[in-house]
C-alpha cells in the first residue's frame, strides 16, 4: 500500500500559555501524516523528532531524493506499518520547518521574533502537540515514539498526559539532561554567537541559506562528535587519509576531518542559528521531575506500557540514565515498563542509523 504522506499545517490563534509564563500566540504548527486513520481513531501513532529532526519522518517529496529521517522504520510493512497504523508526527515550536520558532512573523508587527520569541520548553512542544490533536479530534493514541530530544517529548508524555497514549517508547534519552551534553551544547551556541555573521541575532537568513555560518558549523561539528562513538568513527573512518591531500600538507585532512567538515557547512543552509540556540536550550532545561518533589513523584503519574531503549555506546546520553530512569519507575511501583540495553557501538546516532537492532522490537511492543 502506499505511504500516503501528507503534509499540513495548522493555524492557532488561543493563546499558548508557556512553562515560563510568557504567551505563544497566533501560532502555526507543521505536521505530516502517513497512513489511514481508522473508523474509531485507534490505530494513532504519534512520533516525535529530535534536535535538527522535523516533521518529514518518513516517505520522500515530489521535488526530492531526500528520504524522512525514519523512513527505515515507518511505511507499509514496516515496524510502524503504515498499512495498519495512522502515523503524525508534527515539527516542534521553536523549530524552523514550518511551526512557530524565533525567526516566524511576530503578530501583528510584521518581523521575525528573533529574540522577542520566548524560550520554550519540551513540556510547551508536548503542549503544543496535545491542542494539535485535540484539534485534529484525536484523544487518544496507541503509541507515542521518539529518539533523544523525542523521547524527551515521549516521556514527558507519560508524566504530563498520563491518559493520551496506551504505549510509549523512548530511545536514547534521558530524565534531565547531563553536564556533559550541556558542554557541547553550549561549544555551538558559543560558536553562533561568537560569529560576526550572526549579528547579534539580526542575520538575513537568506544570506545564511546562501553561505552558511561559520561558527554555527564548528559548534556542529562538536555535536557530531557527541552522536558517535571511538568505536564508530574508528570503523567509519579509521587513520584514512584524503587521497588528494599531501600528508605534510598544513592543512591535509584525514577523512574524519572532511566529515565533519561537510556535515558541519552543509547544516548551516538547512538550519536556523536561532531555532539552534533556542532548542539547545530546551532540551539543556530539560528535567522530568521539574514541577514535582522529586523525580519520583512525576512517574508515579504514568499509566501507560512505557517502554525506555538505551544504546551501549551513546556517549552523549550514557545508557545508565535510563537505567536510573527505570530503577525509579520500579522503586514508585511501576510494574508496566520494560527497559532494554541495545549492544550498539555507534553512539547517540544508533537510534536513526542502526534500525535492524531494534525495530523487531518495536514492531512487538506495537503488536502487543
Amino acid at each position: 500500500m502506499p505511504l500516503n504522506l501528507q503534509t499540513h499545517t495548522q493555524h492557532f490563534t488561543n493563546p499558548l500559555y508557556l512553562e515560563s509564563g510568557r504567551i505563544l500566540e497566533p501560532y502555526d504548527i507543521a505536521y505530516e501524516t502517513y497512513g489511514t486513520l481508522n473508523d474509531d481513531k485507534s490505530n494513532v501513532i504519534v512520533i516525535c523528532h529530535a534536535l535538527t529532526g522535523s516533521h518529514h519522518a518518513a516517505g520522500v517529496y515530489e521535488d526530492d531524493n531526500k528520504s524522512g529521517w525514519w523512513d527505515g522504520l515507518i511505511g507499509s510493512g514496516k515496524a510502524i506499518d503504515t498499512d495498519k497504523y495512522f502515523v503524525i508526527c508534527s515539527n516542534v515550536i521553536g523549530s524552523c520547518f514550518g511551526s512557530t520558532g524565533p525567526m516566524s512573523m511576530r503578530h501583528p508587527h510584521h518581523e521575525p521574533y528573533r529574540y522577542k520569541f520566548p524560550v520554550v520548553s519540551i513540556k510547551d512542544m508536548v503542549k503544543a502537540q496535545r491542542i494539535l490533536f485535540d484539534r485534529l479530534d484525536i484523544h487518544r493514541v496507541e503509541a507515542i515514539i521518539g529518539g533523544s530530544m523525542g523521547g524527551m517529548q515521549a516521556l514527558q508524555f507519560a508524566v504530563h498526559y498520563p491518559n493520551f497514549a496506551n504505549k510509549i517508547i523512548s530511545l536514547a534519552a534521558t530524565h534531565a539532561t547531563q553536564p556533559w551534553a550541556i558542554a557541547f551544547n553550549k561549544v555551538a551556541q558559543e560558536s553562533i554567537l561568537k560569529d560576526p555573521d550572526f549579528k547579534q541575532g539580526y542575520y538575513d537568513p537568506e544570506i545564511i541559506k546562501e553561505q552558511g555560518l561559520s561558527g554555527m558549523a564548528v559548534g556542529r561539528m562538536a555535536g557530531h562528535i557527541s552522536f558517535l562513538s571511538h568505536e564508530s568513527m574508528r570503523e567509519k573512518f579509521g587513520r584514512e587519509y584524503k587521497l588528494t591531500d599531501g600528508l605534510y600538507e598544513l592543512f591535509g585532512k584525514f577523512q574524519v576531518e572532511s566529515y565533519l567538515e561537510y556535515n558541519g557547512y552543509n547544516f548551516t543552509k538547512w538550519f536556523d542559528p536561532l531555532a539552534y540556540l533556542y532548542i539547545t536550550k530546551a532540551i539543556n532545561i530539560y528535567d522530568l521531575g521539574r514541577g514535582f518533589d522529586s523525580l519520583g513523584e512525576a512517574l508515579k503519574r504514568v499509566t501507560a506500557n512505557l517502554h525506555l531503549i538505551s544504546f551501549k555506546n551513546d556517549g552523549l546520553f550514557k545508557n545508565f540514565e535510563m537505567k536510573e530512569l527505570a530503577q525509579e519507575l520500579s522503586e514508585v511501583g511501576n510494574t508496566n515498563h520494560t527497559y532494554i540495553d541495545i549492544d550498539s557501538d555507534y553512539g547517540h546516532d544508533a537510534f536513526l542509523v542502526e534500525l535492524d537492532k531494534f525495530d523487531t522490537y518495536i514492531k512487538d511492543i506495537l503488536n502487543g
